[in-house]
């Protein structure tokens, strides 16, 4: 990973969300397009996030997530689930110390149950490895769904909390409990691949986040189009349920996805 150069990018730094989620879709369409194997298409996905990592770092944003196998995606042939754990294991190998050096922390949430344990350790190993990090934060949804994650949240909250009342659990309290309680709320879900559904991804957590879908297949989106996908972001009122909120963009300018 080379140090992200110095980027001006049309959206305005004040308008730059703090926390961008991903669902990377496209990669099989993208295969047959190219009348190539569909690993070949993992493949050259999973290069693609390597990208998506220095463009973030260059435009300051400090949180980046990305959907890289669902709770559904076991539902897939036996051998495309076979060739997305290697991929897996092969990115976690080749990536983990080049994103340590850059200052990069590594986070994996789903349930990894599922998961060989050779895979389980070395997600732990390159959770620890980076866990002092602060430039940027890289977590991987991986045998992730966002119902599972509310699930998982409430059962881990009625373990620590035996016999309280219904009464006592409130959006704070559950807030720890889920996959991504130290972080803040996606600003922007980018969608690749045409589809316009968020799929069961981060579902508490995307209640008020701006959601873009482009038909760019996910291993054709590059930095121009996150920079596409950053500029209507900033043209965006964000009002969380209240009044307006001005922004520098004119309606009349925004762009329509």
């Amino acid at each position: 990973m080379q140090k992200p150069p110095p980027h001006t990018t049309q959206a305005p730094s004040t308008a730059m969300p703090q926390h961008i989620a991903v669902i990377m879709d496209g990669n099989r369409r993208w295969a047959r397009e190219h009348c190539v194997p569909k690993a070949i298409g993992h493949a050259r996905g999973a290069k693609r996030v390597r990208g998506l990592v220095e463009a973030c770092l260059a435009r300051g944003v400090r949180h980046l997530t990305v959907f890289a196998f669902s709770t559904e995606n076991w539902k897939r042939p036996q051998d495309e689930v076979s060739s997305l754990m290697g991929l897996f294991v092969r990115y976690l190998h080749k990536e983990a110390s080049d994103m340590h050096r850059h200052g990069i922390r590594l986070k994996v949430i789903g349930d990894r149950s599922a998961f060989d344990t050779r895979l389980q350790k070395l997600m732990t190993h390159v959770e620890e490895m980076t866990a002092s990090n602060t430039e940027l934060t890289l977590t991987v949804a991986a045998n992730y769904g966002g119902r599972w994650d509310m699930l998982q949240a409430m059962q881990a909250w009625h373990t620590d909390h035996p016999g309280a009342s219904a009464s006592e659990l409130t959006e704070e309290a559950l807030r720890p409990y889920l996959s991504l309680g130290d972080a803040p709320d996606p600003d922007l879900l980018i969608r690749t691949g045409g589809e316009v559904r968020i799929s069961n991804f981060m579902l508490w957590q995307s209640a008020y986040t701006e959601l873009y879908f482009t038909p760019a297949l996910w291993p054709d989106f590059n930095a121009t189009l996150l920079d596409q996908a950053l500029a209507w972001y900033a043209g965006r009122e964000r009002r969380f349920g209240g009044a307006e909120v001005m922004t520098s963009t004119p309606p009349d300018q925004r762009a329509v996805v």
